[in-house]
């Protein structure tokens, strides 16, 4: 019985020890995810105003050709299945 409750007691200590580095493993994990998505969001964005100013403006908007639409659709059927 001593011998458990010493074991417990060893186990109890290590947890209390251990924890917090987990928990801020896990924090730091999930704030590096997030400044990822930013990053890529502003990226895009980015990209998005650049497009937007080198574009010629006109009165009529554009639309994809078939080719562009069939090609998209290839695509998207070539990601599915892989």
């Amino acid at each position: 019985m001593e011998a458990l409750l010493a074991t417990l007691t060893v186990l109890g200590i290590l947890a209390l020890v251990v924890l917090p580095a987990l928990i801020g493993a896990v924090r730091e994990r999930r704030i590096d995810r997030q400044l990822r998505e930013a990053e890529q969001r502003e990226k895009l964005r980015d990209e998005q105003r650049r497009g937007t100013k080198d574009q010629k403006s006109s009165s009529k908007p554009t639309e994809p050709s078939t080719a562009t639409w069939y090609a998209e659709d290839r695509r998207s059927k070539k990601l599915v299945s892989s």
